[in-house]
C-alpha cells in the first residue's frame, strides 16, 4: 500500500449501509516512511454508525469505551497542519487494556469508586485486549472526521485472541449453567478428538462421564452437546502456524505454554537453541513410574529429516510399555546444557516428591554425555543396543538380496560385538567381516562411510557400560515406532523443518494418544484402545506364542522355529538363536524391528545346553569379575568393595525375607529406629502429598 503523505489525497468516504465497520472502508497508509498509520475519512456525524458497526464485529463481539479526550475551541490555533484536531477521542476495546485474567496484573482492592468510565462489564473480563482507534474531528474541516486505527486485531500483547468465539481460553457469562467438566473428563474428549474419533461416540463417551456429576438432564445432555461441538471446531481450527517465521511462531507458543515448558533457551551466537516440553500428566507419571525406578532416553530421533533432533525420556508403566515424559528438542550435546535441562528437570520432579530418584538410567547413543546423567541423578548408567541393531538390520535387508546372505552377514555383525566379551581382537572381527562379505558392495560402502570412524568409540562404549534387557529395547523400539508413524506422515512432509508443527503434534496426538491408552488400561474402558495398547510391545506378543509352538533342534542350534499363531500353514525360521543379532524372515524382523519370534526362542534359549548367554547376562557377569578382581589384598579398596558387599547383601537378605513372610509386624519390629531432625519430627513418615498440604501455624499476633 502506497503511502500518502498529504490528506487532501485521502477521498471521504460515506458507506450507503446505516452501520458500517472497518470492512465497509478502503483504508491508506498516511505519514511518513519512518511512521505512518491506517486512515480514512468520513464525514463526523457517521462516527457512531462506524463505532456500532465495530461493536457487532461476529469474530469478536465488544463495547467500545472511550479513553483519552482532547478538545481545542475554534480560533485556539492561528497557525496549524491539515491533520490537527478540533477535537480527538481514543476508543479502546472494553476487554483492555488492562488485563485482570492469569497471566496478567492483579485486579486490585478497592474500597472507593474511581472517577473514571466503566471499561467492562465486569472487572475480571479485561482481557489485555489492545484494539483501539482514534477519532480526529478535523481542525480545518470540521464536517469531517480522520480515523485512525492503531491496532485493528482484538489480542493481547503476546499477540494471541484474548476473547469471543476465537479465544480458546473464553468461557462466557453463562459459565455457571454449564456441567462440570473435571480435568479427566476434558482431556479424555480432547485426546478422543485429537486422535479423530467421530463426534457421536466422543459426545457418548462425554455424557457418561459427565452424568457421574451431574445426573442425567436433557438441559445438561444439550450443554454437553454443545461443549463437545464447540470443542471440536476449536481443534479444527487450531493450527501450528502462530507465525509465518517459525522462529517468531514459537517464541508465540512457548509464552502461552509455560506451564508446559521446563526449560527454554533461545539460539543466538553464542547458545544453540532448546526447548524442554513436559506437560503436567507427563510430570505425574515421571514421579510415578521413575521414582526408584529406570528412565531411558530415545535421543537422536529425526536427526536427518527433522530441522532439531528429537530427544524423548521414556519411563516404564505397570506394563513395562514405554511411557514419553519429557521431549527435549535441540542440536546441543554440550555437557553445560544437557546439565542445564537435567537439572531442572529433577527439581521439577522433586517439587512434587521431595524424594524423588531414579535407580539407573538407558542411553542408545555413544555419543551422549554420560558425565551429566551421572552428576545429575547419581545413578548406574545402561546401554541399550536396539539403535545399533536395528540400524545395522534395517541395511543389510535393503542393501543385500538373498536372505542367505543377509542372515549370515547379520550373524557376523553380531560376532563383532560379541568380541568385546569373547577376547577376539576387534580388528580381526571386522576384518574377517570385510573380506568375507567383499562382494556386498552396497552394503559394506554404506557400513566403512558410516560405521568404520565411530565402531572402535561404540564397542568401547559398550564394553564399559552394563547393557539392558531385551524387554526394555523393544518397549523403547516400540515408542520409536510410533513416534515415526505419528509424525513421518505424507501428509506433513513439508513441514519437517519447522519447529512448531513438531510442538503441536507432540502435545496434541502423540500426548493424547498416550494419554488414552493409560486412562483406558487403569480404567478399563476403551477395550479395543485397550487391547492396542497391551499388545504394542513385542515382548508381550511373545509372552502370547505357547513353548508348545517353538522347535528347538538339539542337534541344529543355528535355527529354531515358530509355529504361526494367526495360520497354523505358516512356519516361521529364526536363525542364530539365542542371540540379539539373531535373524528371522518375517515381515515385522524385516523392516528392522525386534520381533515376537526371535524374543520367544531367546527366553526359551537362556536354560538350554548349546546356547550361548545373552549379551545383556554377558555384560553383568563381566562386571561381576571385574569388580571381584579389582581390589589388592590388604588395600583400601579391598575394604570399600567389601563394605559395598555387604550393604547389597543386608538388602537383599532383607528383601528376600520381606518377600517370604505372611506377618509384616514381625519384620518392623526388628527394624532399627530412624530419628528424624526436630524441626521435621511432625512430618516424618507423612507422605510428601500429604505434608505438602498442611498448613504451619502463622506467629504473626493477631490484631
Amino acid at each position: 500500500m502506497e503511502i500518502i503523505e498529504s490528506l487532501e489525497d485521502i477521498p471521504v468516504q460515506n458507506p450507503q449501509a446505516e452501520d458500517f465497520s472497518y470492512s465497509d472502508l478502503t483504508w491508506t497508509k498516511f505519514g511518513t516512511t519512518e511512521h505512518h498509520d491506517e486512515v480514512a475519512l468520513i464525514p463526523n456525524a457517521r462516527v457512531k454508525k462506524f463505532i456500532i458497526g465495530e461493536c457487532s464485529n461476529p469474530e469478536c463481539p465488544t463495547q467500545f469505551h472511550i479513553d483519552r479526550v482532547r478538545n481545542r475551541s475554534r480560533g485556539s490555533l492561528k497557525v496549524y497542519k491539515p491533520d490537527e484536531y478540533l477535537e480527538y477521542r481514543r476508543y479502546w476495546c472494553s476487554f483492555g487494556p488492562e488485563n485482570y485474567g492469569e497471566g496478567g496484573s492483579v485486579l486490585p482492592s478497592r474500597k472507593y469508586r474511581l472517577k473514571t468510565r466503566n471499561r467492562a462489564p465486569r472487572p475480571q473480563s479485561m482481557r489485555g485486549c489492545q484494539c483501539h482507534f482514534v477519532v480526529k474531528r478535523l481542525y480545518a474541516r470540521p464536517s469531517l472526521a480522520l480515523l485512525v486505527y492503531k491496532e485493528r486485531r482484538h489480542v493481547n500483547k503476546a499477540g494471541f485472541v484474548c476473547h469471543g468465539p476465537l479465544d480458546r481460553d473464553a468461557i462466557g457469562p453463562g459459565a455457571k449453567k454449564i456441567p462440570y467438566i473435571c480435568n479427566e473428563i476434558q482431556q479424555q474428549t480432547m485426546s478422543m478428538i485429537y486422535l479423530g474419533i467421530p463426534e457421536e461416540n466422543v459426545l457418548e463417551k462425554h455424557l457418561e462421564g459427565v452424568q457421574r456429576y451431574c445426573g442425567s438432564d436433557a438441559t445438561v445432555d444439550s450443554l454437553a452437546s454443545q461443549y463437545v461441538h464447540k470443542l471440536g471446531m476449536i481443534i479444527k481450527r487450531s493450527t501450528h502456524e502462530l507465525d509465518l517465521d517459525d522462529h517468531a511462531s514459537i517464541k508465540i507458543w512457548a509464552e502461552r505454554n509455560k506451564k508446559s515448558i521446563f526449560s527454554y533457551q533461545e539460539s543466538s551466537e553464542t547458545d544453540q537453541f532448546v526447548l524442554g516440553i513436559q506437560t503436567e500428566w507427563q510430570l505425574q507419571q515421571f514421579v510415578r513410574f521413575g521414582h526408584c525406578s529406570l528412565v531411558a532416553a530415545d535421543s537422536t530421533f529425526g536427526i536427518k529429516r527433522l530441522k532439531y533432533p528429537l530427544c524423548t525420556l521414556l519411563v516404564f508403566d505397570s506394563r513395562h510399555h514405554a511411557l514419553p515424559v519429557a521431549w527435549i528438542i535441540s542440536r546441543s550435546n554440550l555437557k553445560s546444557d544437557v546439565e542445564k535441562w537435567m537439572k531442572i528437570l529433577l527439581q521439577r520432579a522433586q517439587s512434587v516428591e521431595p524424594g524423588f530418584r531414579i535407580n539407573g538410567f538407558i542411553v542408545d547413543d555413544a555419543a551422549m554425555e554420560i558425565d551429566s546423567i551421572r552428576d545429575t541423578f547419581c545413578c548406574p548408567i545402561l546401554f541399550s543396543l536396539w539403535r545399533i541393531r536395528r540400524s545395522w538390520l534395517r541395511n543389510v535387508v535393503k542393501k543385500c538380496d538373498t536372505i542367505e546372505v543377509q542372515r549370515e552377514l547379520f550373524k557376523c555383525l553380531g560376532e563383532v560385538v560379541y568380541s568385546v566379551w569373547d577376547g577376539v581382537d576387534t580388528s580381526k572381527a571386522l576384518e574377517r567381516l570385510t573380506q568375507d562379505f567383499s562382494d556386498q558392495t552396497a552394503f559394506m560402502q554404506y557400513f566403512t562411510s558410516t560405521w568404520f570412524p565411530k565402531i572402535g568409540m561404540w564397542l568401547s562404549f559398550i564394553k564399559s557400560l552394563p547393557l539392558a534387557s531385551q524387554e526394555a529395547c523393544g518397549a523403547i523400539e516400540a515408542y520409536h515406532v510410533k513416534l515415526k508413524t505419528k509424525l513421518f506422515d505424507d501428509t506433513h512432509l513439508n513441514a519437517l523443518q519447522r519447529v512448531d508443527w513438531l510442538v503441536h503434534k507432540l502435545t496434541t496426538e502423540l500426548h493424547s494418544s498416550y494419554w488414552l491408552d493409560r486412562y483406558a488400561d487403569e480404567s478399563d474402558s476403551f477395550q479395543n484402545v485397550k487391547e492396542e495398547y497391551i499388545a504394542s510391545t513385542s515382548w508381550h506378543r511373545a509372552s502370547e506364542i505357547p513353548d508348545s509352538a517353538v522347535t528347538l533342534d538339539s542337534n541344529d542350534t543355528l535355527v529354531a522355529k515358530v509355529l504361526s499363531q494367526r495360520d497354523t500353514n505358516v512356519t516361521r525360521v529364526v536363525w542364530n538363536p539365542g542371540s540379539e543379532f539373531a535373524f528371522c524372515d518375517c515381515a515385522w524382523s524385516l523392516q528392522g524391528n525386534l520381533c515376537k519370534h526371535i524374543i520367544k526362542v531367546n527366553t526359551m534359549c537362556e536354560n538350554r545346553e548349546g546356547y550361548g548367554d545373552s549379551m545383556s547376562l554377558r555384560s553383568f557377569k563381566e562386571k561381576l569379575r571385574s569388580i571381584k578382581m579389582k581390589p589388592m589384598d590388604d588395600s583400601m579398596a579391598l575394604d570399600l568393595s567389601m563394605a559395598l558387599t555387604m550393604q547389597m547383601f543386608d538388602q537383599i537378605k532383607q528383601l528376600v525375607r520381606l518377600s517370604g513372610t505372611d506377618d509384616i509386624s514381625n519384620i518392623v519390629d526388628d527394624l532399627p529406629v530412624k530419628w528424624g531432625c526436630k524441626k521435621g519430627r511432625t512430618t516424618v513418615g507423612i507422605p510428601a502429598s500429604i505434608a505438602a498440604f498442611t498448613k504451619k501455624r502463622s506467629r504473626k499476633r493477631k490484631r
